[in-house]
C-alpha cells in the first residue's frame, strides 16, 4: 500500500502525487496526507474548502511535500503551492535552493517559477554571490546535480533575499517583481 505509515495511535500517514493523486512509495516526494481521530471534521459553514482539504476517504491533505524513507520516517521538503510546475513535472524550490547553497560563490538563494510559452513554469534562482562567478558557472553546477527537468533555466544576481522576520524565504515578493518586468525572458540575467 505504497508509503503509508502510522505516525501515532491511530493515526495513518501516506504520500501522494500532487497532480494525480496516486499514492506514492518510499523515497518519492509527493503530498502528505494523514487520517485519524483528530483531524478536523471541516472547515465551519465552508463546504467547498474543506472538500478541497479532507477527501472521500477522510485524508486530510496538508499541502506539505515530503516523503518517507523504508522505515517509515517521513521528512517535510516543501509546499504544494510552492512547487514549479515544468513540462508536467513538479519542481521544489527548496531542493533547488539547497543544492545552490552548496556552491561555494553562492552566499543565498532563492527559487521561483517563471511563466514559460512551451514549459508553463521554468525555474529561476535569485543568488546571492559572495565571490566572483557567472550565472552559467552556477546553473551548469545546479545542472550537474539534478534530473533535466530540474535544470534552473534562468538566474539573476541580487544583493538580498527578502526574508520574513523568522527567516523564511518570501518568494510571493520575487514573484511580484519578475511579474512587474512584463513577459517573461529566457535565459541567464546578471
Amino acid at each position: 500500500m505504497g508509503s503509508v505509515g502510522t505516525a501515532a495511535p491511530n493515526t495513518d500517514c501516506k504520500l501522494v502525487d500532487p497532480a494525480t493523486g496516486d499514492e506514492l512509495g518510499p523515497n518519492q516526494e509527493g503530498e502528505v496526507c494523514v487520517r485519524g481521530p483528530q483531524i478536523m471534521r471541516g472547515y465551519l459553514n465552508n463546504p467547498e474548502a474543506t472538500a478541497r482539504t479532507i477527501d472521500s476517504d477522510n485524508w486530510l491533505h496538508t499541502g506539505d511535500i515530503g516523503y518517507a524513507d523504508e522505515d517509515g520516517h517521513f521528512f517535510i521538503v516543501d509546499r504544494v503551492k510552492e512547487l514549479i510546475k515544468y513540462k508536467g513535472f513538479q519542481v521544489a524550490p527548496a531542493e533547488l535552493e539547497a543544492i545552490l547553497l552548496t556552491h561555494p560563490a553562492v552566499a543565498d538563494a532563492a527559487v521561483i517559477p517563471c511563466h514559460d510559452d512551451e514549459a508553463g513554469e521554468v525555474p529561476k534562482a535569485f543568488v546571492v554571490a559572495k565571490q566572483e562567478t557567472s550565472p552559467e558557472a552556477i546553473m551548469d553546477f545546479v545542472a550537474e546535480r539534478v534530473a533535466p527537468h530540474k535544470k534552473i533555466r534562468e538566474l539573476e544576481f541580487i544583493e538580498q533575499i527578502p526574508k520574513s522576520l523568522s527567516g523564511k524565504i518570501l518568494r510571493r515578493v520575487l514573484i511580484e517583481k519578475e511579474r512587474a518586468k512584463g513577459p517573461h525572458r529566457m535565459g541567464a540575467n546578471t
